[in-house]
């Protein structure tokens, strides 16, 4: 019994060799299949849709009529104040209404909206798609005052981690812009453009960063225009907004805040900003096709208050 308490025992140890593993922030880029950027000019879309709906002042009543599937026509009728210019620092307004008919073709490959209003202002728009990744879009306005009116055709390509686009306009106006991925969530673009009415030439940069729940941008031109706009996303109904405008020309600077919150029934929006104007919009579903519509701005510096209210019918 002794002898064999004696005996050592021998026991088999395993070594286990465990394999990191990549966390999601961790995980290896392909740069050969980057998301393809949204377009130049919409770089500050989700700041403009927070900080900048339509305001508008007096009574709105639009009404839109669907023919078929691709064709519809529209009703606008305002009423309200216009404001003219003044060498005074107070708002001069007069009484002012229109009326405005409008019709609408919509087909995968092509849309066409027309506008003509009773003060005699003809609005056209056009887009098409030519191939896959390559569209024309095309817009004008005629008017009766005299040099006024104006058109420009633009083509925009699509690529598949780029995007560029070609601009074309009356008064030999020319301008480009191309935007590319660099990661899957920041992207680098720049821009040119010549105005040979005016002798005027410029050159832009701008970089977009964007996840899941925020989005930043910055903007830069030679005109003067430092731009900066930021964009959290708080929820699935409630995003906040901040945006900084400066001209180093003109010494102008504007910081403003502003929310965008989606309710089950309407959507608010407002802002505030650092010239001590105050705005608010409220687009309230009162039933299938049916939409109430609140607008108010205070500007306390000029001591002038805009209120609107509308009706939408029509989808």
């Amino acid at each position: 019994m002794a002898a064999a308490l004696n005996v050592p025992l021998t026991t088999s140890t395993t070594t286990v060799t465990t394999i990191p593993q990549m966390t999601k922030g961790e995980e290896k880029v392909d740069y050969l299949n980057l998301p393809c950027p949204i377009p130049y000019e919409e770089i500050h879309r989700e700041a403009l849709m927070s900080l900048k709906p339509e305001l508008f002042e007096g009574m709105r009543f639009d009404f839109t009529k669907g023919l078929n599937q691709k064709f519809s026509l529209s009703h606008s009728v305002f009423m309200g104040p216009m404001e003219i210019p003044s060498q005074s620092s107070e708002t001069i307004k007069i009484p002012a209404a229109h009326y405005e008919f409008g019709a609408n073709f919509i087909d995968p490959k092509l849309m066409l909206f027309g506008r003509i209003m009773t003060d005699g202002r003809l609005n056209a728009r056009v887009k098409c798609d030519l191939t896959e990744n390559l569209s024309l879009k095309a817009n004008s306005q005629l008017t009766n005052e005299p040099h006024m009116s104006h058109g420009m055709v633009s083509f925009d390509y699509k690529g598949k981690d780029y995007r560029t686009q070609f601009q074309l306009g009356n008064g030999a106006l020319f301008g480009a812009n191309y935007i590319q991925s660099v990661t899957p969530h920041l992207s680098f673009g720049g821009e040119v453009f010549w105005a040979g009415q005016h002798r005027k030439s410029g050159i832009g940069y701008a970089a977009r960063y964007n996840t899941d729940k925020m989005v930043a941008t910055g903007q830069v031109a030679s005109t003067g225009l430092v731009a900066l706009s930021y964009v959290q996303k708080v929820s699935e109904k409630v995003s906040l907004a901040s945006d900084f405008m400066y001209n180093y020309m003109s010494k102008d600077v504007t910081a403003s805040f502003g929310y965008d919150y989606i309710l089950r029934q309407c959507r608010l929006r407002g802002k505030i900003d650092s010239n001590g104007c105050a705005a608010a919009f409220l687009e309230e579903r009162l039933n299938m096709g049916l939409n109430f519509i609140l607008s108010a701005e205070l500007d306390h510096r000029k001591k002038d208050y805009k209120f609107g209210f509308g009706l939408t019918v029509g989808e």
